[in-house]
């Protein structure tokens, strides 16, 4: 245990970025001393495998705990933080939905050795958190921002791979991230940008709702930075005690560990400590800050509690099973025969 660490013996709930492919002096010692849950990684801090497993440990060094988790975006298509040339570039989910339109035994078959790869490519340099699946739906008209990382339109379908994927993480000792939760597909804005407000009915979010409530006894899920306008019409649900205790925690009876999408995005308003702890006060066990810059991540240390007793045990529930045996150059080729876009 951290000698920093707060008297309740819990880390801090929330999890931090950093700014470079190293740790700085300054970096090392504010973890030391704001003992963060975990922490997430982005393409600005990989350079290669055996740089990034370097960083990975002294990460768990500086806080002093070998289980704490490090996150990471890793989903393939537009979104992947591990690239060539050491790392294969694997298609975007969406491909899965499509060839699941033509034979669904392949579409899975697919996703799940899509996952189990990815796996092995993050335990491997020390991350055991993957925020994937992205089990949003594909809405006609809606932005962009989800477009191929969503498996398609069709929850059950949508369930049924986002399941598939889960399973292949879990398999390779990565725990899945459902996301982004209880549904980003039908906004027309991007939320990095500006706050999406989803007028939608709750008849027509119930499908929304479905693959989350399909998918709701895994271990993590993130939540969307959209405004639902007929449950809370004043709060995203990142922020809305409303739609985490009524929808996410009770009507999609998802019990595991929440974790808010980056504070840093413009979806959200008002200073970022402000953010951190309306977050919090809304029923996220842990908040994430993604941007590495200093004064931010002061600002939200100094707000951010220790993790709760439930958020500590959701945490330890989701610590996924040590990988079983796996022939990779074998996966690689069976995944190629089945979609033919892996460089």
């Amino acid at each position: 245990m951290n000698e920093t660490t707060s008297p309740s013996g819990r880390p801090a709930a929330v999890l931090f970025g950093l700014e470079g492919c190293e740790l700085s002096s300054w970096e090392r010692g504010f973890f030391r001393e704001a003992d963060p849950t975990g922490f997430i990684l982005f393409h600005r801090n990989v350079r290669d495998p055996e740089q990034l497993l370097r960083l990975t440990s002294e990460l768990r060094e500086a806080v002093g705990r070998e289980e704490a988790p490090i996150l990471v975006d890793q989903e393939g298509g537009r979104v992947q933080r591990l690239r060539p040339p050491h790392w294969p570039s694997l298609p975007a989910m969406g491909v899965y939905g499509e060839l699941a339109a033509r034979d669904l035994a392949a579409a899975l078959r697919g996703a799940w050795l899509q996952a189990r790869l990815i796996a092995d490519d993050l335990l491997t340099v020390g991350i055991d958190v993957d925020c994937l699946p992205c089990i949003d739906l594909q809405v006609p008209g809606a932005h962009a921002v989800i477009g191929d990382r969503s498996f398609g339109s069709d929850p059950e379908i949508v369930s049924q791979l986002g399941k598939a994927v889960c399973e292949g993480l879990l398999a390779g000792g990565v725990a899945p991230v459902l996301k982004h939760i209880p549904g980003h597909g039908r906004a027309t804005h991007d939320s990095h940008l500006s706050l999406p407000h989803i007028d939608a009915d709750l008849a027509s979010l119930a499908s929304d709702f479905f693959p989350f409530r399909q998918l709701s006894d895994q271990g993590w899920a993130m939540t969307a930075h959209v405004v639902l306008t007929a449950i809370d019409p004043h709060h995203p649900a990142t922020q809305s005690s409303k739609v985490i205790s009524e929808i996410i925690r009770h009507d999609i009876g998802f019990g595991g560990v929440l974790v808010s999408d980056d504070i840093n995005m413009q979806a959200l308003r008002g200073p970022i400590a402000e953010r951190a702890a309306a977050s919090l006060a809304a029923g996220c066990d842990l908040v994430l800050h993604c941007s590495g810059r200093r004064e931010e991540m002061e600002e939200v240390a100094s707000v951010v509690q220790p993790l709760s007793s439930t958020g500590l045990e959701r945490l330890q529930r989701a610590t996924p099973p040590a990988p079983g045996k796996f022939d990779r150059a074998a996966a690689l080729d069976e995944l190629q025969s089945l979609v033919g876009a892996i460089s």
